[in-house]
This record gives C-alpha cells, structure tokens and sequence, in this order.
C-alpha cells in the first residue's frame, strides 16, 4: 500500500461542503471525517466519497480533532488537521505537510488569507488578532493565526496531553507546542467563503462565539 497522509476533517452537519471537499483531496492524502453529531446525513455522503468516518459522541471541536488523531494511522506519521466547511483548498495540504514530512518543522499551520471579505468577518479577524498577539507575547513564537489548518506528526500531538474538547483546542495547541520548544511555522493559506448551506459554529451564532471566547479564556487561565 501506497504511503498516505491522513487529514482529520472534523465536521458537524456539513454536507453541502463535503463532496466537493473530499473530491478535490489530493494524491497521498486520506480524509478521516470525524463527525460530530450530524443531521444532515454528513456521515453517509463521507463514506460514500472514499473518505473513512469516526463517529465522535462527545460535543466539542477538540473532542472531533482529538478523535480523528486516534483513528489515524500510526505508521503514516504525519497528520493534517483542516475544517470541513470549504473554506480551505485541499490542494495547500502537501505544501503545509511537507516541512514536516522533511524534518524541518514540527508543526506548520496555515495563515488565513481571505480571497474576499466575508469569508472571515471582522470581529473575528480582530479576535484572532488579539489571541495571536498574546502567543507571541507570552512565548516569543512569530504566529499570526490561531490556525485551523495544521500539519505535525500524529504521536507528537498526542504527547502534548491536551485537554481542551472544545473549541480553545488549537489555542492550547499553539501554546503547549511553544512551551514545549517545537518549531513552528507559518504558510499563507487561501481562505475562501464556506460553502453555501453551511454555518460558522463559531461566528455563525451568538451562543457559538461566547462558548469560543469562554473556552480560549480558559485555556489561558491555566
């Protein structure tokens, strides 16, 4: 068997963005739907795309991301992290894996480019923003993006322990890798609108970006 790049996508109703998604994965790259509770038959229109399916009971974005790092194989090495909602181009994952694939980093993220406006509204570009600034300040490590879209090495991230199952996960991931001495790096990533029929869990509701600030405020606290 051919070696292969697994790429945790972790997803909660997202079936309008998945087909197009899970069509445009590149060579060498294996997506592992990390499903979240779905309603909208997501799970079924995964498995019906090649892609394999993790069914993950426990609610939270950490605890989706989590699950899928599980799943993936341990002989491949490295894993990717990237949202299923559309607003990533799949064709970035070889180049976001491949510093580490050569030993040259040990986690690169993907700093956020929009290609239009609203494909990140402001308030949480500013928020982002703000968070990134606190990294680099309390750990000398030059990130601009609290990044959704990630490449390191699937027993690394394990070692990390972290504990964090909602969403203050890639901000607790940032912050353990620096304590940690990891190289981090940092690729410009399109970022593109999330396909029509989604919603953000985030920023698409009120509810979703006060339980985000609460989590990440947390993770901080510790």
């Amino acid at each position: 068997m051919p070696f292969m790049t697994d790429v945790v996508l972790p997803c909660l109703n997202e079936a309008a963005a998945l087909p197009d998604l899970l069509r445009r994965m590149p060579d060498g790259f294996r997506a592992i739907v990390a499903d979240n509770g779905s309603a909208d038959g997501s799970p079924e229109i995964a498995r019906s795309h090649g892609a394999r399916v993790v069914v993950v009971p426990e609610r939270g974005y950490g605890a989706a991301v989590h699950a899928g790092l599980l799943a993936a194989d341990p002989a491949g090495g490295v894993v990717c992290v990237m949202d299923a909602d559309g607003s990533f181009d799949p064709a970035d994952l070889p180049r976001l894996a491949e510093p580490v694939l050569a030993g040259e980093a040990d986690l690169t993220c993907g700093r956020r480019r929009p290609t239009e406006a609203r494909a990140w509204p402001l308030h949480a570009r500013l928020g982002n923003a703000v968070l990134a600034r606190r990294i680099r300040r309390d750990t000398g490590v030059a990130v601009h993006d609290i990044a959704p879209m990630r490449a390191a090495r699937r027993d690394a991230l394990l070692g990390l322990g972290l504990r964090d199952r909602r969403f203050g996960y890639p901000l607790e991931l940032l912050l353990a890798a620096a304590r940690d001495g990891w190289r981090i790096a940092e690729l410009d990533v399109a970022y593109h609108p999330r396909a029509a029929g989604t919603r953000s869990k985030v920023t698409g509701t009120v509810r979703g970006t006060l339980r985000a600030v609460a989590d990440m405020r947390a993770v901080l606290a510790r």
